[in-house]
């Protein structure tokens, strides 16, 4: 997140850090206590990813507070050349993902209701209204090009309209699928995945932006709408067997 601030400790616990080698690579969000959701671009079919559930400060991350991904599920429409349909699910190993949640959620005395009771109402199917005040969070970069960040930064962006989006972007923008939005701070490289959150409700995943400069006015950052892909969502949850 670059122009942001550090997000106080534990206060997003649905917040995912996804890893290749113990690295963080990208964000990732829990909608269930077993799933994960975050960009389709954020797979690499050649290294085996793990998640850490619940962390602040990844620097202090103990080699079993990873869990390895048992599923990956990219939206089956996913093209890497466009990034539409930039939407995937991951299916973790629901024991040790209770667990990991528990001993956080314990370890800072927070009751573990509180992050369940937010999880059911954490997806929305209502499109969010232009000009709404959101929020990103990750431990992406901290400006272009620069330093990954080991704790949870967060930043407050604003929706834009999908006219602007379409003519800063061109074909790029999909209005059906995606929401752009821009503020002081913003999603940088490694913030990937992040939710896009507006109130209580995660609206959009974080999928793209300037390759040439974190934040870009001139391109705003792109989420892939996360109503337009319920339907998908649902029906995973319900047909994968645990």
């Amino acid at each position: 997140i670059v122009n942001g601030r550090e997000a106080k400790p534990h206060s997003r616990p649905y917040m995912v850090s996804i890893q290749i080698s113990g690295q963080h690579d990208c964000g990732g969000f829990l909608i269930s206590d077993q799933w994960v959701l975050t960009a389709a671009h954020c797979w690499n079919r050649y290294a085996i990813l793990t998640v850490v559930v619940g962390a602040h400060d990844l620097s202090n991350i103990k080699i079993l507070d990873r869990i390895r991904v048992k599923f990956y599920i990219p939206h089956p429409g996913y093209l890497i050349s466009s990034l539409r349909n930039d939407i995937m699910l991951l299916m973790v190993n629901i024991i040790l993902l209770v667990t990991t949640i528990i001993q956080y959620l314990v370890r800072k005395q927070i009751l573990n209701n509180i992050l369940y009771d937010f999880l059911l109402q954490f997806l929305d199917s209502k499109d969010v209204n232009v000009d709404t005040l959101c929020s990103v969070a990750g431990w992406g970069r901290l400006w272009t090009n620069g330093s990954l960040s080991d704790r949870l930064m967060e930043a407050y962006v604003t929706t834009l309209n999908h006219v602007q989006c379409q003519r800063k972007w061109g074909p790029s923008y999909s209005a059906l699928q995606m929401i752009c939005a821009y503020g002081g701070g913003g999603s940088c490289k490694g913030d990937s995945g992040g939710p896009l959150v507006c109130g209580d409700t995660a609206v959009g995943v974080t999928s793209f932006g300037s390759k040439l400069c974190c934040n870009s006015p001139e391109h705003p950052n792109v989420y892939t709408k996360i109503s337009a892909y319920l339907p998908w969502i649902h029906h995973i949850l319900r047909n994968v067997k645990k």
